[in-house]
């Protein structure tokens, strides 16, 4: 039973045989630190620092499920079984710290190629993509660019959508193979599946494209694959872009829809995120303020009903138990702030009366700060009592 004594954000939630300790989610965020798609020790000191920061639930970053769906050069994989083991130590350790651990499988489509963001993020030149140990190919649903710079993607046949989705199945095995306790489907931020549901980026004239059960097609239809190949006891959640970021593309709407039928799918979280279709955010009609993806999330969540994660400038305790008291989401998460503060959880518990005494945090960090804490008062109330500094002549 819930603790109604405590705050929101520290009530456990339960998806399907999986309980979370706290609402707290942190978000996937690419590093490009793989070795051919392999976790390195950056990942598991990455990851590892959230579980002891206190977070419910953690999620790897865009993890590729094809070698040619790449974000980058350096992304994290789970195209190959060599790439399990990795994995695994990341998750025992996580695990070991009470947090759960989910992966992000994802296929970036025809913005596969593309710089870290701290050398420039542009696209990568076709020819350098062709010339990878790993085969690496820009796919999408029609042969349109992604933006300027960008080279237009092969459109898929029925053979490659075929093989897309086994690859998300494929990937989905190992997932559970390495101990995950979720998989996220990553459908939004303009990446293949993404592109397949805006009209903006599927100008298919088959079964696949024209009307928004066409480009909802592969989307259910990996979820659906995927629900089956996932132990029945594991939640599964889905990232949708609410918005795709461009005029007269996919909406709102749409994602009230879609997430309607993810649901009946058997996806039990839909983060809620947006924009990303193409390179150009001029269009892009959602000011980035505190919480400015939070409405899709509230919307999705009573319409839908289903379960939501809101996520996007949530960046404080009150504001993130504010968002689940409203009613707006059931968990919150975290990205560029949890990496300015990798212990916003225990921060977040201690600003909301839910931690007075530290023992939240790991054992081997909170006997010292709960022996500090006294100490600590006592200096700051002996450096605000002491008289002003007088300075004396030498």
């Amino acid at each position: 039973m819930p603790d109604s004594s405590l705050p929101l954000l520290f009530q456990p939630l339960q998806l399907r045989e999986l309980t979370l300790a706290n609402r707290i989610v942190i978000s996937p965020m690419c590093q490009h630190a793989a070795e051919r798609g392999h976790a390195t020790p950056w990942h598991l000191v990455h990851l590892g620092k959230f579980a002891l920061g206190g977070a419910g639930l953690i999620l790897t970053e865009s993890t590729a499920v094809d070698p040619r769906g790449r974000i980058g050069t350096a992304d994290l994989g789970l195209w190959n079984d060599s790439q399990i083991a990795p994995l695994k130590a990341v998750v025992d350790f996580v695990h070991a710290q009470g947090s759960a651990i989910g992966v992000q499988l994802a296929h970036a489509g025809r913005k596969a190629g593309s710089e870290p963001l701290w050398e420039g993020g542009a696209a990568i030149d076709p020819a350098r993509m062709a010339a990878d140990d790993e085969p690496w190919e820009r796919l999408g649903p029609s042969a349109l660019a992604a933006g300027p710079g960008w080279s237009a993607p092969r459109a898929l046949d029925a053979t490659d959508m075929a093989e897309v989705v086994q690859r998300f199945v494929d990937a989905t095995v190992r997932a559970d193979r390495a101990g995950f306790d979720v998989v996220e489907l990553h459908f939004g931020h303009g990446y293949l599946v993404a592109s397949f549901l805006s009209p903006n980026a599927n100008h298919r004239d088959d079964a696949l494209g024209g009307s928004r059960e066409n480009r909802m097609s592969l989307a259910l239809e990996i979820a659906q694959r995927v629900r089956a190949a996932w132990p029945a006891g594991k939640p599964l959640f889905c990232r949708l872009s609410a918005v795709d970021g461009t005029l007269d593309g996919w909406n709102l709407d749409d994602s009230v829809v879609l997430a309607r039928e993810l649901k009946r799918c058997g996806v039990d979280v839909i983060d809620c995120s947006s924009g990303g279709l193409t390179e150009e955010t001029r269009a892009l009609p959602v000011p980035r303020g505190l919480g400015f993806q939070v409405p899709f999330s509230e919307r999705i969540r009573r319409e839908a009903g289903v379960v939501t994660q809101a996520v996007g400038m949530i960046v404080d305790a009150q504001q993130a138990e504010a968002v689940l008291a409203a009613g707006q989401a059931d968990l919150v998460a975290l990205g560029r702030e949890a990496l300015f503060d990798p212990y916003w959880p225990h921060h977040a518990a201690a600003a909301l009366g839910a931690d007075p005494q530290y023992q939240r945090w790991p054992v081997r960090h909170g006997v010292w700060l709960a022996k500090r804490a006294p100490a600590l008062a006592r200096a700051r109330a002996e450096a605000q009592n002491a008289p002003p500094h007088k300075e004396t002549d030498r």
